[in-house]
C-alpha cells in the first residue's frame, strides 16, 4: 500500500511541464529550509493570460508532482484565476497528500505567488492585493 494517490505518482513519475523558459515573462523561486525543496517556476504571459508555464524542482516526489499538478491547473488561466490557486486545491487535484508533505503544496502555491509578483513589478503595475505584503511561508 503506497503513502501517495495513484495520481502523485503519475505526476511524480510523468512531471508535466518541466523546464526552463528562457525568456519568461516572469519567474518565481521559493525553498524550504527544512527539507531542503527549492522550487522555480517559470511563465509565459501574453494579455493577462497565462500562456506558458514550466518549473524545476529540487525536492521529493511530492514536491515534484505539486508542481507539475500546479502547472496544469493554472495554464491557460488568467492572472487573476492564477491568484485564487491553493496549496488545498492543488492537494485536492492529486487526491491528497500524506500530512507532513502538504508543505510541498504550500511551495508550488508559493513559488506561482513569487512569479506573480515578479511579472506585476517588472512590468510597473499595481500589486492585486491579494499579493500585497505576501511572504512565502516558512517552515516551523
Amino acid at each position: 500500500m503506497s503513502l501517495y494517490t495513484d495520481k502523485v505518482m503519475d505526476h511524480f513519475e510523468n512531471p508535466r511541464n518541466v523546464g526552463v523558459i528562457e525568456d519568461a515573462d516572469a519567474v518565481g523561486e521559493v525553498g524550504n529550509p527544512m527539507c531542503g525543496d527549492i522550487m522555480k517556476m517559470y511563465l509565459k504571459i501574453d494579455n493577462d493570460v497565462i500562456t506558458d508555464i514550466k518549473f524545476k524542482t529540487f525536492g521529493c516526489g511530492s514536491a515534484i508532482a505539486t508542481s507539475s499538478m500546479a502547472t496544469e491547473l493554472i495554464k491557460g488561466k488568467t492572472l487573476d484565476e492564477a491568484l485564487e490557486l491553493t496549496n488545498k486545491a492543488v492537494v485536492d487535484a492529486l487526491e491528497g497528500l500524506p500530512a507532513r508533505k502538504i508543505h510541498c503544496s504550500v511551495l508550488a502555491e508559493d513559488a506561482i505567488k513569487v512569479a506573480l509578483i515578479d511579472y506585476y513589478t517588472k512590468n510597473g503595475r499595481e500589486l492585486p492585493e491579494s499579493l500585497v505584503g505576501f511572504e512565502p511561508h516558512e517552515e516551523e
